[in-house]
């Protein structure tokens, strides 16, 4: 059974952790830390890995980060609701660098020539907090990189629970069903951001599709 680490758990089912370990803001005493661990044990063995007894203060500090995390700007454009329900946003987002600790943390993912299936690669960003947008430290890890981005206009629609594979194919569909047929967006990637760390049970994410022009 292969080790994980702990970017691995991002992604892994974890609806079952109790509330009042991932709520709690108080430091976790010695038996909330094993069942934490015990609790991550046994989701990563349903995929055939393995949580080390080292990890428990990597996964306390994920679980438990009450740091406040700066906010990505953006300027809103239009919210289309139904019946009260909010069916999706659009909003223009600035040029920006990305990295640091900023909400949300934004996945770019891509789709395979059919239009049907998502590409294996992906390329997880964090935009770069204000106070170093002029100025970006640079990167001692070769595998990161400051990547410069354009002004994006995007709709987004927002669901909950991880984000899989088939849950990201099911919103795309279903947003492409709400938005009708049309080629204002792009087709061949889109994008998913997450507002809350991997360990919340129905955590917040957004689908984004990018438009084609501003």
């Amino acid at each position: 059974m292969a080790l994980i680490s702990l970017e691995d758990l991002d992604g892994l089912d974890d609806d079952q952790l109790d509330d009042d370990i991932t709520d709690n803001p108080e430091p976790m005493d010695e038996e909330d830390r094993d069942r934490l661990l015990t609790h991550w044990q046994a989701v990563a063995s349903t995929h055939h890995v393995s949580v080390p007894p080292d990890m428990t203060g990597p996964i306390q500090e994920m679980t438990h980060n009450n740091q406040q995390r700066e906010p990505l700007p953006f300027t809103p454009i239009t919210c289309h609701e139904k019946m009260e329900e909010v069916l999706y946003e659009e909003r223009l987002y600035p040029a920006g660098r990305y990295l640091g600790m900023t909400v949300p943390v934004v996945t770019n993912i891509h789709m395979m020539e059919d239009g049907n299936t998502l590409k294996k690669d992906v390329q997880t960003s964090y935009f770069l907090p204000a106070e170093f947008q002029t100025d970006p430290p640079r990167p001692s890890d070769s595998g990161i990189t400051i990547v410069y981005r354009e002004p994006i206009r995007i709709i987004a629609r927002t669901f909950f629970g991880s984000t899989t594979e088939e849950t990201l194919t099911r919103q795309i569909d279903l947003l492409w069903e709400i938005l009708g047929v049309g080629d204002d967006f792009h087709r061949d990637g889109y994008m998913v951001a997450a507002y809350e760390n991997p360990s919340i049970p129905r955590r917040r994410n957004e689908i984004w599709f990018i438009r084609r022009n501003l």
